[in-house]
């Protein structure tokens, strides 16, 4: 049987429109780094690194090698982490080109550096992409969260973010810090703006 996000890990993909706290376990991630505005090219040939490494993974048993402890599963969403430049915070309004941003593709725990390096050499040898050499292998852990599923576009993030603010104000928390995770359930490239789902999620600690 395929293992599959969106039902084993409800919790985690597919939260409600509205914020709840979430406690995010450590979770192993290829990512790979960038700056600028997403809407821009940079971030397109950043995105096309990411991908046939992921799926190079998944499909390993297809091209004679199975990893311990490998099962069949679908490929996760992407996620980004988003920062500022000093230049950028210091602003009164948001200049995507001043944007910081880590996107990356969560892979199962049976995922190793051996195993990621086997992957990037199979998706150097298919086609080319001088990125595939900022792509790196990694685990991360969120830990105490508030999350919520922000439905339409990207530019309205805003007033999700402010809810978020509120609920962890009204429940005694604070946030860690303005870095936050984004994870894209939508494909915008087949979805209408308005439609678009994306999890918004702050680190936070109690006060």
């Amino acid at each position: 049987m395929k293992y599959e996000w969106r039902k084993q890990e409800k919790n985690l993909y597919l939260p409600k429109q509205k914020p709840e706290i979430v406690t995010v376990p450590r979770q192993k991630f290829i990512m790979i780094k960038g700056q600028g505005d997403p809407n821009g090219e940079d971030f397109a040939e950043r995105l096309k690194a990411l991908y046939p490494i992921a799926y190079a993974i998944r499909m390993m048993p297809k091209q004679g090698y199975t990893p311990e402890g490998y099962f069949e599963y679908t490929v996760y969403p992407l996620e980004g982490i988003w920062d500022l430049t000093e230049k950028g915070r210091k602003l009164d309004k948001l200049d995507k080109n001043e944007l910081i941003y880590t996107i990356m593709i969560r892979q199962p725990d049976f995922v190793t550096e051996e195993v990621f390096q086997r992957a990037l050499e199979t998706a150097k040898k298919k086609k080319a992409n001088p990125l595939f050499n900022e792509v790196t292998f990694d685990t991360m852990e969120d830990g105490l969260s508030v999350q919520m599923m922000h439905v339409g576009p990207y530019d309205d993030e805003a007033e999700s973010f402010a809810k978020m603010k509120e609920f962890i104000k009204d429940n005694n928390l604070e946030i860690v810090t303005l870095v936050h995770r984004e994870i894209y359930i939508s494909d915008a490239r087949k979805v209408a703006p308005e439609k678009l789902k994306t999890v918004l999620r702050y680190r936070v600690k109690h006060k």
